[in-house]
């Protein structure tokens, strides 16, 4: 038997494990050699409008865990000032990804996270970020969660900017009639 110091693993130049395994749409691993969703750089470094767009763009297409991973290269790369906001926001990606997973109480947490720190935030929030409006969206996911509903699909589709029209309400999906 092996032992894992033989192993061949996938590392960079700083002997880190690198991230190369497929994954689903969720972000869960997918056997070696299986076809994935595309996946989102590990080094990515966008400007922030461009990172926010398509973040946006992810979660209206259900992708959150790969909104997640835009909006954590956003975090690693912005301003000091501005890193617990993009954590923030990287958080709810993560949230909304355990609701799309099933895991109510990891979206919790998530969701409650992402709170303490959106509104962390001090001064006037960058980028049209609609900072009061996700903090509501989050808080609303968070009891819809809590009283042992599930959001409607589209509910899992926060308005990152204000200029997106903020987040709708998030609403107990409707039980399916048998």
């Amino acid at each position: 038997m092996a032992n894992p110091g033989d192993i061949d693993r996938d590392r960079d130049e700083d002997g880190r494990a690198r991230n190369a395994r497929p994954r689903d749409a969720l972000g869960r691993p997918l056997p070696p050699g299986s076809v994935g969703v595309e996946r989102i750089p590990e080094d990515l470094d966008l400007p922030a409008a461009e990172s926010l767009s398509w973040a946006q763009d992810l979660l209206e297409q259900g992708l959150a865990f790969n909104a997640h991973e835009v909006l954590e290269g956003a975090w690693k790369s912005c301003p000091d000032g501005e890193r617990m906001l993009w954590q923030g926001l990287a958080q709810l990606a993560v949230g909304i990804t355990h609701v799309q997973r099933g895991n109510p109480k990891g979206a919790q947490s998530l969701l409650e996270r992402a709170v303490r720190r959106i509104e962390s935030h001090e001064g006037p929030v960058p980028y049209g970020i609609d900072a009061a409006g996700l903090v509501a969206y989050a808080d609303d996911l968070a009891a819809v969660l809590r009283g042992g509903d599930d959001p409607a699909p589209g509910d899992l589709v926060p308005r990152l900017t204000s200029a997106d029209a903020g987040p709708s309400p998030v609403t107990p999906c409707a039980p399916a009639d048998d």
